[in-house]
């Protein structure tokens, strides 16, 4: 896998999105983060002042109280939630500021769910909805000397969601000291008008707030400055705010600033620029902020799908859930750049957030790393999929969750299409088109560039289905799990294409090549092959044809990507939905993917070789690959050579349409099979491109497990910044190799410069806790999650497990510079 750098980390946690302040009388932005009371339950008065919370926890936030468990069979999440606790929480923080003139406000990047705030006793703010962010102005309800903010976070009433949540205040929370004049909170707006090699027009929007009692003049500066920090353009404006007064303002005028030859941003080469925006008074500055953007232009085409930059990419998409597997809903970033490289490398160039606003540290990392984003805001409207869920919720909060929504996210580059919500029963309701028009007129209000889409289920189904006036409210018409549909089963003949040839079509949500990691069920007939080969598997190979080889389709997100918490019977607690399991590792489905959506020569050999009792038994041995043809051996034997008839892309619709290859046997299938009945030994499978051998895989016969082997993703990570690596655990034979199904007891220590965060398998049954520090290898593998300190040095991962060979690996910590914070009071 490619290691992707941390600076954006760095950066994030030491600024924020503003630039630290210069004096007393400019913006400050603080992390708020450490140093937390929480504790579960809901004590009388414990949003008072003066609440003895002596005896309460102190935890850092990012916090997540849900994912410590216990796992309970009767838990009143149900499956939905993972068998996981929630209830009642709260935390509490002494703090200590000195603002001077300026605005001071509290801003939460989530809290699961409805949160309340109190400062110094006062309630400041209730919100219910635990995905979009939120800020409040507290300035007037400050001492000098100590201040408390309290918050109490009640996820109690349940099912309120059909996954996973967490519960707590799950992202990060800053405090921003802002000048009486300033930038509003997400006030500024950066579209991109027109855009190609040779120039690009940038518009900037920008509100302005003036609270003091006067009116006041003042210029508005904003530089545009590229990825090296050069200056590229910018603008001066001189305006006038009065008292109390909020403006909006518009730099370069109608026209917007012009760049020249730009560096367009792009899955392939995600260039960033950067806007500083300057409040002068009297020339000093009072106010700054920084905003990151791309140039890029974006469209959907009923005839040629989705066009980037003027040119047709086809939208390779994965679902996505916001919970990290072992660390829950409380994600390091690390974590998420992890999975973001693993996606990367399997050729995913899209990501579909299903199905609520993410941390913003993920739309970041969309950006930077090059995703593009289908950008959702709900799972429910005003029809309940469960009983406490958002409907109970929609009609009070809606419009200002849309709204904050996207006014937080609208100037990422990677964000192309936002999408009002998922399989939403409003679709085939009487009154639905209206609740849609609604939602559309709000986003069409806060950003007109982008179009908006929803997820549909049912479209085509014998009742209920979605009106043709709800769809042609939309500006994308989203397309769910086509092949449940009666008369759409057979995909090639897509009815909607005849009969609505100006829509735009795009698969929001499809089964992936589903399974658990290493698992594989063989039967008990020795004369018949194993049917561990799948519907889903098939489904998603007819689905891609269909969607590679029409090129009016703009793509698809299959679900999922990862493996997520939730949605599972029991003793299930995770879905198994995804090609990457819950800790990180791929399963065989990741590798059809990768063998569909990359050109690097590739070749993927499953199932393991290890059937000790089943001598004879005919085993179907799969091959996902892109090569032109591979031979494959048992024990230097010759099994058979078989090639996979590529389909020609880009033909409108001629599914069956394949290169000829008369000489070799073909399928019409995307993989390759062979029966081979079992002996052990070595499979052996040699992959050819143009005659020439590409790609050799090799799949052994392993003896009893011998050792543990540990390997990290990253040699050296950060201090400070509360960094992270994934150290794996293989149980390896006397020879070195995996064996793929060892349940082995493992036992970690953990010491040095940093902590063991958690632990995992990624077997969606274990019901054993993520923070404790051992854990039963699943088919061979378990990781641990190491998290950096505030020191610099090494930190030393060591596993042992008996009657094995244990191991031991170090893990550098480089010094960074500590993050600016908001003191504690006395």
């Amino acid at each position: 896998m490619k290691r992707y750098p941390t600076l954006l980390m760095l950066a994030f946690l030491l600024v924020g999105t503003c630039r630290a302040r210069q004096d007393d009388s400019s913006r400050d932005r603080l992390l708020m983060d450490y140093g937390w009371r929480f504790t579960t339950g809901d004590p009388s008065g414990a949003e008072a002042t003066g609440f003895d919370d002596s005896g309460w926890r102190v935890v850092d936030v990012p916090h997540d109280w849900s994912i410590e468990g216990p796992y309970d069979e009767n838990a009143a999440t149900t499956g939905r939630g993972g068998y996981l606790p929630t209830g009642v929480g709260w935390y509490r923080r002494t703090f200590a500021v000195n603002p001077g003139d300026r605005r001071v406000w509290l801003e939460f990047d989530g809290v699961h769910q409805n949160s309340d705030v109190w400062v110094n006793g006062v309630h400041v703010g209730h919100r219910p909805y635990g995905y979009i962010g939120f800020m409040y102005d507290v300035t007037e309800h400050l001492v000098d000397g100590t201040n408390v903010v309290a918050v109490r976070v009640d996820n109690s009433k349940q099912p309120n969601s059909r996954w996973y949540t967490g519960s707590g205040i799950y992202r990060h929370v800053w405090m921003s000291l802002v000048p009486p004049i300033h930038i509003a909170h997400w006030g500024t707006t950066v579209t991109t008008s027109s855009a190609d090699s040779s120039a690009a027009t940038v518009s900037v929007r920008t509100r302005i707030d003036n609270e003091l009692a006067e009116e006041l003049e003042f210029v508005l500066r904003s530089t545009i400055l590229d990825a090296a920090g050069e200056r590229v353009t910018g603008a001066r404006a001189l305006l006038t705010a009065g008292a109390g007064e909020q403006i909006e303002h518009q730099q370069g005028g109608v026209l917007g600033l012009e760049v020249p030859g730009p560096a367009l941003w792009s899955p392939d080469t995600p260039a960033l620029y950067t806007l500083r925006q300057e409040i002068l008074v009297d020339e000093r500055p009072v106010d700054a902020v920084e905003t990151r953007f791309g140039i890029r232009s974006i469209a959907f085409d009923a005839d040629r799908g989705f066009l980037l930059n003027g040119q047709k990419v086809l939208m390779r998409g994965v679902n996505l859930h916001h919970d990290g597997g072992p660390v829950g809903a409380a994600v390091p970033e690390a974590v998420w750049r992890r999975r973001f490289g693993i996606l990367k490398d399997m050729g995913t160039n899209s990501i579909r957030t299903a199905h609520n606003p993410m941390a913003p540290e993920f739309m970041d990392l969309a950006d930077e790393m090059g995703f593009l984003v289908m950008n959702e805001a709900f799972d429910e409207w005003t029809h309940g999929k469960v009983e406490y869920g958002y409907h109970v919720y929609f009609d009070e909060w809606s419009e200002r969750d849309l709204t904050d929504f996207i006014r937080r996210d609208r100037n990422h580059p990677s964000v192309v299409l936002w999408s009002m919500g998922n399989e939403i029963g409003e679709q085939h309701a009487p009154g639905g088109e209206d609740v849609l028009r609604r939602l559309r007129d709000i986003a069409k209000r806060e950003d007109p560039t982008r179009p908006i889409t929803t997820g549909n289920d049912h479209i085509a189904a014998d009742d209920g289905a979605t009106t043709v006036g709800f769809r042609e409210l939309l500006d994308v018409v989203g397309y769910n799990y086509v092949d449940r549909w009666h008369e759409r089963r057979e995909l090639y003949a897509w009815p909607d294409r005849q009969k609505y040839p100006d829509w735009k079509h795009i698969g929001t949500e499809s089964g992936s090549v589903r399974g658990t990691r290493g698992e594989y069920s063989l039967g008990t007939d020795p004369d018949r092959p194993a049917p561990f080969y799948t519907r889903s598997m098939i489904n998603a190979e007819q689905l891609w044809k269909f969607v590679s080889l029409n090129d009016w389709f703009a793509g698809d997100f299959m679900w999922t990507g990862i493996d997520y918490l939730g949605e599972s019977r029991w003793p299930r607690k995770s879905s198994t939905s995804g090609v990457i399991d819950l800790v990180g590792f791929p399963d065989d489905g990741y590798w059809f993917y990768q063998s569909r959506w990359t050109t690097e020569p590739m070749l993927h050999l499953f199932p393991h070789w290890n059937w000790e009792g089943r001598e004879g038994q005919t085993i179907p041995v799969i091959a996902y690959t892109n090569v032109d043809a591979v031979e494959l051996f048992l024990n230097d034997r010759f099994i058979g050579e078989k090639v996979i008839a590529f389909p020609r892309q880009g033909t409108s619709g001629c599914w069956n349409c394949y290169d000829p290859r008369p000489v070799m046997p073909t399928t019409a299938d995307l993989h390759l099979t062979w029966d081979v009945p079992y002996e052990s030994g070595t499979l052996r499978a040699v992959g050819r491109k143009a005659g020439e051998v590409v790609f050799t895989r090799e799949i052994r016969t392993t003896g009893p497990p011998a050792a543990l082997r540990l390997t990290s993703d990253r040699e050296t990570i950060l201090s400070n910044v509360r960094d992270v690596a994934h150290v794996q655990v293989e149980v390896v034979d006397s020879e070195g190799n995996v064996v793929p199904t060892a349940a082995v007891p493992i036992t970690f220590e953990v010491t040095g410069a940093g902590s063991l965060l958690a632990v995992g398998n990624g077997n969606p049954a274990d019901h054993g806790s993520f923070q404790a520090p051992g854990r039963t290898t699943f088919n061979g593998l378990a990781m641990a999650l190491v998290q950096s300190g505030a020191e610099a040095g090494t930190i030393r991962v060591t596993a042992v497990a008996e009657g094995l060979e244990g191991a031991s690996i170090d893990v550098g910590v480089l010094p960074a510079p500590a993050p600016r914070t908001v003191p504690h009071g006395q």
